[in-house]
C-alpha cells in the first residue's frame, strides 16, 4: 500500500509539471488511464488516484464519455502554502524570502493609509503575543498583528495574502527554539518584540519610509536567524555523517 501511494504521489507530480509547463496545454485531453498506466509501468490503480488528485486540485476535469482534460485554469490555479511544507526550517526560509519584499511595501501603505482604528488593533495584537504563554497563541497573534497592517493598506489584496496565509504566514518560534539553549529564549523574545515595535512605532507616526526600513530589517532579521540557524544544522549533521 505504501508503495502504491508513493508511486501515485510520483506520477501525480510528474503529471502536474506537464501540465504547469505546458507540455499537456490546457483544454488538452489526457491519455487513456490504461495507456498511462503502460507508459509509466505502473498499475491502473495508481493512474487513478494520481488522475483523480489533478482533478481535486484543480487541474483536470473529467467529462461524462469523453475522457479527462486538462482544465483550461489550470495554470492558474490557486496559489498554496500548506502547513506540512513548512515543517523544516529549509521551507520556513523559503516562505521568509518573499515576505521580505511583500511586508516592505505593506508596511509603507499601512502608514500612508491607516485608521486609529488599525492602530489600535496592532497595538492589542502586539499585547496579546507578549500575554500568551502558549507558543501557537501567541503566533495567532502575530498573524493578526501583520493582517491589521495588511488592512491598513485598503488593498483587500494585501488582506486576502495574508489571511490565506493565517499563522503560516509566522515562522512557529518553537521550530526555531528547539535548537537554542533555553537562556536564549528570553532574549529571542525580546528581540522580535522590539522589531515589532518599531514597525508600529513608524506606523503610528506615518512615516512610510521609516515603516518600510522597520519591516523589512524585521523580515531580514528572522531570515538571518533562521538560515545561520539551519547552516549550523547542516554542519552538524555533515560532521556526524
Amino acid at each position: 500500500m505504501a508503495k502504491a501511494a508513493s508511486l501515485a504521489d510520483m506520477l501525480y507530480t510528474k503529471l502536474e509539471e506537464d501540465i504547469l509547463s505546458g507540455r499537456i496545454p490546457p483544454g488538452s485531453r489526457l491519455p487513456a488511464q490504461k495507456d498511462i498506466a503502460e507508459q509509466e509501468n505502473v498499475s491502473r490503480t495508481v493512474v487513478r488516484e494520481a488522475v483523480a488528485r489533478l482533478e481535486a486540485q484543480g487541474f483536470a476535469v473529467a467529462r461524462q464519455g469523453s475522457g479527462v482534460f486538462v482544465s483550461d485554469a489550470a495554470r492558474y490555479r490557486a496559489f498554496q502554502v500548506t502547513k506540512d511544507e513548512l515543517s523544516e526550517l529549509s521551507d520556513v526560509i523559503k516562505l521568509l524570502e518573499m515576505r521580505l519584499a511583500i511586508e516592505t511595501e505593506m508596511a509603507g501603505l499601512a502608514a500612508a493609509r491607516r485608521t486609529n482604528e488599525d492602530i489600535s488593533a496592532m497595538r492589542d495584537a502586539l499585547r496579546r503575543i507578549r500575554e500568551a504563554e502558549d507558543p501557537a497563541i501567541a503566533a495567532t497573534a502575530d498573524s493578526q498583528f501583520h493582517m491589521a497592517i495588511a488592512r491598513a493598506t485598503r488593498n483587500d489584496y494585501y488582506a486576502r495574502f495574508v489571511e490565506f496565509l493565517g499563522v503560516r504566514l509566522v515562522p512557529p518560534s518553537s521550530l526555531y527554539l528547539k535548537y537554542q539553549p533555553e537562556r536564549s529564549h528570553d532574549a529571542y523574545t525580546h528581540k522580535v518584540s522590539d522589531e515589532h515595535d518599531a514597525v508600529l512605532d513608524a506606523i503610528v507616526r506615518m512615516d512610510i519610509e521609516k515603516a518600510r526600513h522597520a519591516a523589512r530589517h524585521h523580515m531580514q532579521e528572522s531570515l538571518l536567524r533562521h538560515s545561520e540557524l539551519n547552516d549550523l544544522i547542516s554542519r552538524d549533521e555533515r560532521s556526524a555523517d
